[in-house]
């Protein structure tokens, strides 16, 4: 072997050669294999290619990083949209079946005939009517003695009476629904005081 190919090259002024590690020390286990490795240098032009490659691939796997994140962000933002879509319709379902709610309500509290069949089954009705609420996640706003809360009631009377307190919902005169905590009907009510 020469005295060149022993020696690690060395970088110049110019800057036209960059050294590169010479072979690893061998392992006692690759002692008897013979193989050496060669040392590579690299021109100015070589090393100029690897640093643009090497500054595409940076540049790459930023764009693969915002590709990314920005799929994450779609990805949340449309499955946040379905929600709010389908409890949208939901409520808007059930609030046109509440007008059946509020039929069933009068009938059921209706005068006469209270041990008549009718009278049984509508309540029957009424009720088996108010757990297919309770199923879909429909409850009733508690409204009266109550508060008032412009939030969930809608005063249509105002009366003065010292039996209720300042702004208390004396009467309710069509029950309000929440759908999950959103209201979906406010509550008529009459407020005293």
């Amino acid at each position: 072997m020469s005295e060149e190919s022993k020696q690690p090259p060395v970088e110049e002024e110019t800057g036209t050669e960059t050294p590169v590690p010479q072979e690893e020390k061998k392992s006692p286990e690759k002692k008897g294999s013979g193989k050496k490795k060669k040392a590579f240098t690299f021109t100015q032009e070589q090393v100029e290619q690897m640093e643009e490659a090497a500054k595409q691939l940076e540049t790459t796997q930023d764009q693969l990083l915002r590709l990314s994140a920005e799929y994450d962000n779609y990805r949340k933002r449309t499955a946040k949209e379905k929600e709010t879509l389908y409890q949208d319709a939901k409520a808007d379902t059930i609030r046109e079946f509440l007008a059946v709610y509020d039929n069933l309500e009068r009938a059921a509290g209706a005068p006469g005939g209270e041990d008549g069949p009718h009278k049984k089954g509508l309540e029957m009705i009424f009720t088996q009517y108010k757990e297919l609420l309770k199923k879909l996640g429909v409850t009733e706003i508690a409204a009266q003695g109550q508060p008032f809360d412009p939030e969930r009631h809608e005063a249509v009377l105002h009366i003065e009476d010292e039996n209720f307190g300042e702004n208390e919902v004396s009467q309710v005169f069509q029950a309000g629904f929440l759908l999950g905590g959103r209201v979906i009907r406010h509550a008529v009510v009459q407020v005293a005081n």
